[in-house]
């Protein structure tokens, strides 16, 4: 049985648990979807979900309830989503916690403010897919480790590096299973 985590601290993780039980059923896999609000929850996981929301209060949270270490010492795959994304990251242009999982360094909110959100047909992993962009971060460099899966113009906003994955844009604000279902299939 795969034990996939949603991280449930702050932020749109109700999305996610609905698109990621779509994407477990699709794949035809024994699941359990758990919330992740402790280090316990965090320690019962394959793979965690990070969702959208303030990656700072996200950061912070996840120090004080010791998930960050539980993470770290079970080398648990992560797949973040816009503020997962920034948490991905070795290097912000802000100073707050991170997970620094992955080789690259993430600009926050690079795509403008709330009221600058977008929806952008973008090409990922082979196939088409509509981007949901909400104070949407970007990644200004990667390490050689890190492979790029997708770009806006010369913007990357999907990366991967071992297990992980991290996106600029909101996958869980749609009905396409699809990058879910990639993550879940890295993580069995």
């Amino acid at each position: 049985m795969i034990r996939i985590g949603i991280l449930n601290l702050q932020g749109d993780a109700s999305e996610h648990f609905q698109i990621s039980k779509k994407a477990l059923e699709n794949l035809k896999v024994e699941y359990q979807l758990l919330n992740v609000r402790t280090a316990e929850d965090a320690s019962q996981c394959n793979g965690i979900i990070i969702s959208g929301g303030e990656s700072t209060v996200i950061g912070k949270l996840m120090v004080e309830n010791r998930i960050k270490d539980i993470i770290l010492q079970n080398k648990i795959p992560i797949f973040g989503t816009c503020a997962g994304m920034v948490l991905l990251a070795k290097e912000t242009d802000y100073e707050q916690p991170l997970l620094e999982l992955m080789d690259m360094k993430v600009k926050r909110n690079a795509f403008g403010r709330q009221k600058d959100s977008f929806e952008q047909e973008i090409d990922i992993l082979g196939g088409k897919y509509t981007g949901v962009f909400i104070r949407a971060p970007a990644i200004e460099k990667v390490g050689e480790d890190v492979q790029i899966i997708s770009k806006i113009d010369d913007i990357i906003i999907g990366v991967k590096q071992g297990k992980n994955m991290a996106l600029a844009f909101h996958p869980e604000l749609t009905e396409d299973t699809r990058l879910h279902e990639y993550f879940i299939k890295e993580v069995l």
